[in-house]
């Protein structure tokens, strides 16, 4: 970051809770997997900077950068033979959660419910219904096809439905929409 450095860094600054968040979801809440990513990204905006379309959307290329750098991981991790076991998953540190007993626990259901997508699923569902991207931003952020996001998160919805709610409510909302077509 050569000239405006100070402005380039208030710039990236903004987002960086925004890629912690994004980090640990896709990490698995894995906090230090997570620093590493997020510390890596930001490097490579800082390193990129000069390369960065400068009328380009900011957001969407360090959401780009973090996300193919957690891929390039993923891939590394596979090949080591490194990758962690559902069990570990559920062990983690969970955040604290208000609202009693109740809510801690559909928390951190919901949070092993995510941890169980597949990577490519995870990620739309967080920058859809997380980060407020639009399809298209998402699209372009992963490099996928719009109509992969709409799938993608389509399934990743159902398959976290399935996870917290199980099959009772996977055949009322089947029983819901004959419902919905026969009365039409």
């Amino acid at each position: 970051m050569r000239g405006n450095s100070c402005a380039e860094a208030v710039c990236v600054e903004t987002y960086i809770t925004e890629l912690r968040r994004f980090a640990r979801a896709l990490c698995r809440g894995d906090r230090e997997r997570a620093e590493d990513l997020v510390q890596d990204c930001l490097e490579r905006a800082v390193s990129r900077w000069h390369a960065r379309r400068p009328d380009g959307n900011l957001r969407g290329w360090l959401y780009t950068i973090l996300y193919h750098g957690f891929l390039n991981e993923e891939r590394r991790r596979r090949r080591r033979g490194d990758s962690q076991r559902l069990e570990q998953i559920s062990e983690i540190e969970l955040p604290g959660v208000e609202g009693g007993q109740h809510a801690a626990i559909e928390h951190r259901d919901l949070l092993r419910a995510l941890a169980t997508l597949a990577p490519e699923q995870r990620a739309v569902l967080l920058l859809v219904g997380v980060d407020d991207f639009s399809y298209a931003q998402a699209a372009r952020t992963l490099n996928v096809p719009i109509g992969t996001v709409m799938s993608r998160l389509s399934r990743a919805r159902e398959r976290l439905r399935q996870s917290m709610y199980g099959e009772h409510h996977r055949l009322r909302a089947a029983g819901r929409a004959g419902a919905s077509a026969a009365a039409h």
